[in-house]
């Protein structure tokens, strides 16, 4: 393998000034969004002293962002995506902006911070999906993996340093500041990508009636066995296996305090930004539906390593392990998705990808903490991590599509013609 077949492709960097703006503020903004993810976490913690609350709070923000997210595929394929992108990041400082006054109260209020969350997945339900759909149209279809890679990188830059600063904001000037922090991103990121090509709608969706729109995004999951399994394959590791509402509790309990918190918040972006800058293979790799499913099996494995570890060190290799198993299985799955599925349908579709990750994460987070109450925090980490294990090997048996998918497999012009049978009739 040649040295430019393994290092990150930054293709997309070089020819689209419009997606270098996109990566910019991603970067920006996910260093902000972490900083409220464990800023958060470390809150409803102190308050109520209980991982299922964290779990709880993630899951009130999950289930608002499916609803956003449903809603927010029908916008993207009938309405300008800047002008969905550019809205739905000027509402989220107002959301962060009550999250911050909130917390510098005498006494912040739980409630407010389960409003909050609410809100938040609305809105960013809303939004997330108009960027996904728009990716096609920034960088070309040649540069997809390409592009899948740098929006892992703007992730895992996020979920490196966003979780470190978390901890010395909150030990030196509090959790409000945090939250201030990610509010002044998303205004910043707000007034940059109003500077981004209007992006319009593909036309054929625009006046569908919307519970048609998302029934006939169904429809093509039913008839498309390869994305219905890249939905499937990551919902035993997001359901049975996030070990994310623990790390509050082992931190602060087991490895001995906030910072230590911090580290394990960062462990797993450090593994995934190393694999992600070794990513350049994953255009050209022939079995990409095997290599996905032995990601998100290696994922599984590494929890069960984290929930056995005796010590703060082999805890966070495993957890840097598995956030490298992840962001291959993050880059192959949204590469494949946007190849399989038809430009028209790729707002819709791509919500359902976000919600089912999204949702599948907070339905984890919750899942997680409760096993914790019963069984302990470590082997509730190992019995997640079985239960993952053992799905996606199920899912792998059941779907020999995925099995066989490959990047030079039918493209998303080929599937289209799958569609032409997936029309339904609304009245």
């Amino acid at each position: 393998m040649r040295l430019g077949q393994l290092v990150i492709d930054t293709a997309p960097l070089r020819s689209s000034p419009p997606f270098r703006l996109v990566f910019a503020v991603q970067v920006i903004a996910m260093v902000g969004t972490n900083l409220t993810v464990v800023a958060a976490n470390l809150q409803v913690f102190a308050l109520t002293r209980s991982s299922l609350q964290v779990g709880l709070v993630s899951l009130a923000l999950g289930v608002a962002l499916l609803f956003g997210l449903l809603a927010g595929g029908v916008l993207a394929d009938r309405a300008g995506k800047r002008m969905i992108i550019v809205t739905t990041r000027l509402g989220m400082v107002a959301v962060l902006g009550v999250l911050a006054w909130n917390s510098a109260l005498p006494e912040p209020s739980l409630t407010v911070i389960y409003v909050t969350a609410v809100l938040a997945g609305l809105v960013n339900g809303l939004g997330a999906p108009a960027l996904i759909a728009a990716t096609p149209a920034l960088v070309g279809a040649d540069n997809l993996a390409a592009a899948g890679a740098l929006t892992a990188i703007t992730t895992q830059i996020g979920a490196m340093v966003g979780p470190l600063l978390a901890g010395f904001i909150a030990e030196a000037w509090g959790l409000a500041v945090c939250f201030a922090i990610d509010a002044a991103t998303f205004l910043l990121g707000a007034l940059l990508l109003a500077f981004l090509p209007k992006l319009g709608p593909d036309g054929t969706a625009e006046h569908a009636h919307p519970v048609r729109s998302i029934a006939e995004g169904f429809a093509f999951l039913r008839q498309s066995r390869v994305v219905t399994g890249l939905l499937l394959i990551d919902v035993f590791a997001m359901v049975f296996a996030m070990p994310y509402v623990l790390f509050p509790e082992m931190g602060l309990a087991v490895f001995g305090g906030e910072f230590a918190t911090g580290l394990l918040y960062a462990a797993p972006a450090v593994g995934a930004f190393l694999a992600a800058l070794t990513s350049g293979w994953t255009a050209t790799v022939r079995a990409s539906g095997k290599v996905l499913i032995g990601s998100v099996l290696l994922w599984g494995l590494a929890v069960i390593g984290f929930g056995l570890s005796p010590a703060l060190w082999l805890a966070l290799v495993f957890l840097a392990l598995a956030g490298a198993a992840d962001t291959i299985s993050e880059i192959l799955r949204r590469t494949l998705l946007q190849h399989y599925t038809p430009e028209r349908l790729l707002g819709r579709v791509g919500s359902m990808w976000l919600a089912q990750a999204t949702t599948g994460t907070a339905a984890g987070n919750a899942v997680m903490g409760g096993l914790s109450r019963v069984l302990g925090s470590g082997m509730a980490l190992v019995t997640g991590g079985v239960a993952c294990v053992v799905g996606v090997v199920g899912i792998a048996i059941a779907l020999p599509e995925l099995r066989k998918a490959t990047l030079s497999g039918p493209s998303a012009e080929e599937s289209e013609r799958v569609t032409e049978g997936c029309k339904v009739s609304f009245t």
